[in-house]
């Protein structure tokens, strides 16, 4: 197994194994040798039920297998369960090597053309990983709630609650959630990222898993994936604004000023949506269903998480527009020079160049004894 140089170092020689930086250079040809292990154990009938544990889904509540009596079967529906946390682990693992190819093949490339500083470099990468999630979940979760039918009828969201079975691919889609976050920790050792900054990305992955583990768990995965693709939706256009500001800079160019104004018209409307959509199922969908103290609970946790996102938006944006004023306050102005004299002679030339020669020699004779006169007016 080759060892592979750090991220934006060069490296002549190799580290020694089983070292910080060998593990670093080589974090994901290990995770996947791991990932490798668990699917030559499926294949393997002795160790085919413990891989299995890691890699299928469990806990279904209906569904048929393929027959000669039914070739198609039945669709299988399942439900949450221990057991997901061995799954939660495996795709973990998988979003760690999915992590560094996008990271090598992409950003890297990308961060070696523009030449960018570290600061910049650390946003590229994290801001590049963000936007290839969210446009995954904005998608995989539009085509769920598109296949389930929320859009179309509203009160299922609600309907037969806590009775709330998934498909395969919602279940999958809330696995993989849950794996991404939890796969950003370790990911802070890997990538190198500067411990400044570990804690606000931790607590950034680990409000996103509270809330995907609370939506999970208490059943309520319908409203749970709305959200989180109203969430996704803005946070995807977020990072392309990001994206635009880092690899173009700070121009207040029309591009600029349209990828802001999108960005803000579709914060706002994602945060007005998400808080009608939380009333309407907590508030009145679940009303007799659920336990109150649940209701109100999830409520309130939605509300104030919206007023927080809100309110961190508006001070960025107050925040940004006294530093653009105080940044154009503190700009020189430019002093506009009076050139009187010159354009009089640029006109006279001009004018004498289109009459011949003669009257030329003419009028520049008048103008010597008109100076002389003057000279001679002004020493009396």
């Amino acid at each position: 197994m080759g060892v592979k140089p750090a991220i934006g170092r060069k490296s002549n020689k190799n580290p020694p194994i089983f070292s910080h930086d060998f593990v670093i250079q080589n974090h994901a040809d290990i995770v996947s040798c791991v990932v490798m292990l668990f699917l030559v154990g499926l294949m393997v009938q002795s160790t085919s039920p413990i891989a299995s544990l890691f890699i299928s889904l469990h806990h279904n509540v209906s569904g048929v297998e393929p027959t000669r009596e039914s070739p198609k079967g039945e669709p299988f529906f399942y439900e949450a369960g221990w057991k997901d946390a061995c799954a939660v682990f495996f795709y973990s693992l998988v979003c760690i090597v999915m992590h560094a190819i996008l990271q090598e093949y992409f950003l890297d490339k990308i961060s070696k053309k523009f030449h960018l500083s570290k600061s910049r470099l650390s946003a590229l990468n994290e801001s590049g990983q963000l936007v290839v999630f969210h446009l995954v979940t904005l998608l995989w979760g539009g085509d769920a709630i598109l296949r389930e039918g929320f859009i179309f009828n509203i009160s299922q969201l609600w309907d037969r609650y806590p009775d709330h079975p998934m498909s395969f691919l919602l279940k999958l889609w809330w696995i993989v959630q849950a794996a991404y976050w939890i796969h950003t920790i370790p990911e802070l050792y890997f990538q190198r990222i500067k411990k400044d900054e570990w804690a606000g990305r931790i607590r950034h992955a680990a409000g996103a898993f509270a809330f995907i583990a609370l939506a999970y768990g208490f059943k309520f995965q319908r409203v749970g994936v709305s959200l989180v693709v109203l969430h996704s939706l803005a946070e995807f256009v977020a990072h392309i604004h990001r994206l635009n500001t880092i690899l173009r800079g700070e121009r207040e160019d029309f591009l600029d000023k349209f990828v802001s104004l999108v960005n803000g018209s579709v914060f706002v409307s994602v945060r007005l949506c998400s808080l009608v959509l939380g009333v309407l199922t907590f508030y009145f969908g679940l009303a007799g269903a659920a336990p109150l103290l649940l209701r109100v609970g999830a409520l309130s946790l939605l509300v104030s998480f919206q007023v927080y996102l809100m309110y961190n938006f508006i001070s960025d944006a107050i925040k940004q527009r006294e530093e653009s004023s105080q940044a154009a306050q503190s700009k020189p102005k430019k002093e506009k020079k009076e050139k009187p004299k010159k354009e009089k002679v640029r006109k006279v030339v001009n004018e004498e160049s289109d009459l011949p020669e003669v009257d030329q020699n003419t009028n520049k004779t008048l103008r010597q004894r008109q100076a002389a006169a003057a000279a001679a007016a002004k020493a009396k």
